[in-house]
């Protein structure tokens, strides 16, 4: 899987980066069918957040997770998608039955 990173307003460590490719690779579990990733993280003086685009063969899931860490709010908007990835596997699973029923 393809991942970008990008930060607003500040430069990411190495660590904040290696930990989200790390957490996001853990939704490869759900589907092979992962094209690319997006991550873009931002800050105000409230919060940090996660953005995360995923790229699911044509379909765009997005997810945000905001807390007081960077850390906290990739785990959070990762959460997010492995629930969307879940309901996506489970519409395409009926689809496939509902075709072979037929």
């Amino acid at each position: 899987m393809r991942t970008k990173i990008a930060s607003l307003h500040f430069k990411a460590s190495e660590t904040l980066k290696d930990f989200a490719q790390l957490e996001v690779g853990r939704l490869e579990k759900f589907t092979e069918d992962i094209i690319g990733c997006e991550i873009e993280f931002t800050f105000t003086k409230a919060q940090k957040e996660a953005h995360i685009h995923l790229n699911v063969d044509g379909t765009v899931l997005n997810a945000l997770g905001a807390s007081d860490d960077f850390m906290k709010s990739t785990v959070l908007a990762v959460d997010k998608l492995e629930q969307q990835l879940k309901k996506l596997k489970g519409k395409m699973q009926s689809k496939r039955a509902a075709g072979n029923g037929e």
